[in-house]
Order: C-alpha cells, then sequence, then structure tokens
C-alpha cells in the first residue's frame, strides 16, 4: 500500500511543472494560440533589435543550382546511365536535370541581384534595404549569398516540413529564423516588403505570387512592385492575357506585374517604381 501511495505521489510531481516548461502542454491543441505568437514574436524582436527596416523578399524555386553544380549532376547521371543505358529513371532524371542545367543563369541573376540590395545599405541611389528570402536552398541561396558577397546583413524565413528544408548557409546568424507555421512566416515576408522579386520556381513561388496579387487586387495591401525575371517562362506558366480577356480580372490587376530579363533590370524596375509612384523608403 505504501509503495503504491509512493508511485502516485511521484506521477502527480512529474505533472507539477511550471507552464513555460512543459513542452507537452505547449504541443497541444489547446496552447496552440501561444505558439502561434511564439512564431511570430521571436523573428519580429530579432528585426527590430538588427534595425530591420523595409524589405526586398525574393522568391525562386529551391531546386534551380548554379551552374558547375547542375553541370556535375548531369555527368554523374550519364555515368549512371553507361551501365543501364534503357533506364527509365534515369532518363527521365537526366531531362530534369539538363532543363535545371539551363536555368541556373537564373541563380547567378539572383545572386547578383542580392549582390544590388545588399550595396543599397551603403547608399546605393539613396535607397536602403534589406534582402529577405524564404531562408532555403536554391534561389534563395543565391539571394543570400550574393548580399554575403557585398558585406550586408540579409534574411531567411525557413519553415519547418516533413522533408526538412535546409536552411542555406549565407543567411546572417541572427536574422536566421525557423517557423512552424507557414502564415506565420508569410506575414513576415509580407510586413516590411517594399517590393518582391519572383524567380521561376514552382508550387511554393506561385503560393506567395498569388497571395501577394490577391493582397493588392483586394486593397488589403499596399501597392508595391512585383517583379517577374524571365518573361518567357512565367509567360508559359500562366497567361494573364487569358485571364483578362475572360473578364475574371482587370487589365489594372494585370500592370500590377513587372517583368524583368536580369538583376539590374529588377533592380532599376524597383528604383523606377517608387520614384514615380512617391513612395517614402525610409
Amino acid at each position: 500500500m505504501q509503495k503504491k501511495l509512493e508511485k502516485n505521489s511521484i506521477s502527480k510531481q512529474s505533472l507539477c511543472i511550471p507552464a513555460d516548461e512543459d513542452t507537452l502542454f505547449i504541443s497541444t491543441d489547446d496552447a496552440r494560440g501561444v505558439r502561434l505568437q511564439l512564431d511570430y514574436l521571436k523573428a519580429e524582436t530579432m528585426m527590430k533589435k538588427h534595425n530591420v527596416g523595409y524589405t526586398v523578399v525574393v522568391f525562386g524555386s529551391t531546386h534551380i543550382i548554379e551552374s558547375k553544380s547542375a553541370l556535375d549532376k548531369i555527368d554523374d547521371i550519364k555515368k549512371e546511365l553507361e551501365a543501364d543505358p534503357n533506364s527509365k529513371e534515369l532518363l527521365s532524371a537526366l531531362k530534369n536535370a539538363q532543363s535545371i542545367a539551363k536555368k541556373s543563369i537564373y541563380y547567378d541573376e539572383a545572386r547578383k541581384f542580392g549582390q544590388l540590395v545588399g550595396k543599397s545599405k551603403k547608399g546605393l541611389d539613396g535607397y536602403s534595404f534589406t534582402l529577405m528570402t524564404g531562408g532555403g536552398p536554391g534561389i534563395m541561396e543565391a539571394a543570400n549569398r550574393g548580399a554575403l558577397d557585398v558585406g550586408a546583413q540579409s534574411i531567411g524565413l525557413n519553415i519547418k516540413l516533413a522533408d526538412r528544408q535546409p536552411q542555406n548557409p549565407y543567411i546572417t546568424p541572427e536574422l536566421c529564423f525557423q517557423f512552424h507555421y507557414f502564415a506565420i512566416r508569410k506575414l513576415h515576408l509580407f510586413y516590411r516588403s517594399r517590393a518582391f522579386v519572383f524567380f521561376p520556381g514552382g508550387f511554393g513561388t506561385l503560393d506567395e505570387l498569388f497571395e501577394i496579387l490577391t493582397l493588392i487586387q483586394t486593397s488589403k495591401s499596399k501597392p508595391m512592385p512585383i517583379i517577374l525575371v524571365g518573361q518567357e517562362y512565367w509567360e508559359k506558366v500562366f497567361d494573364i492575357d487569358f485571364l483578362v480577356e475572360e473578364g475574371v480580372i482587370s487589365s489594372d490587376d494585370a500592370d500590377i506585374i513587372i517583368y524583368a530579363k536580369d538583376a539590374q533590370d529588377t533592380w532599376n524596375s524597383i528604383i523606377k517604381w517608387h520614384t514615380e509612384n512617391k513612395t517614402p523608403l525610409f
């Protein structure tokens, strides 16, 4: 009987811990509101601490890599094909790798663009921005890398996924964040932005693109430059003229989008947009 009482006593004591130390409780559905607040608060606090004002946000595919890595991947697949030349899986992988290699120019341009944004911290054209990305590999890595090239800080808002998305190594360590909730991550992507730049990408890139277009269309967000780099790619992804012709969007909605061919063209478009719209940048 005595042993049973001692066991129950120990069990009750194990539950008697402060709420902020009770990881089991914090992970419950009832505590979701607290987790949402923490997801928001850490990033907000650190960005204020590091004097982050306006941001330029870069989106793009995690699969687009720099040219050398892309070509090395093609060579590796070709070597595997020598042993199994009829492998459908390898032939498909080769086709995909070759397609990615062609798009490696966008990695280079994203890196150059990161350099341009980074230099703005030193007074380029009188404007000052901090580069922000989704924190992952590919185009996001390239943009953060460009900012680091010129000694500028940059932000990475990574997201916790089932298939872990590694953070890229070029983000300023104090401004590297790992989010649980897409909604809170999106809030921070949009909150300080004065321009959005979209390089070729897939579902994730499209998700962010159409969300910000919707926010501007519905006046939930102030107008700002939405730059699509690589007009040929984007016109294949979706036909905005068709949407206008069908009457489901207006011609004014279509005018929200600006196409750019490279990093310098993108930067010039951002400066031109804010100059013409007399938008304060400080």
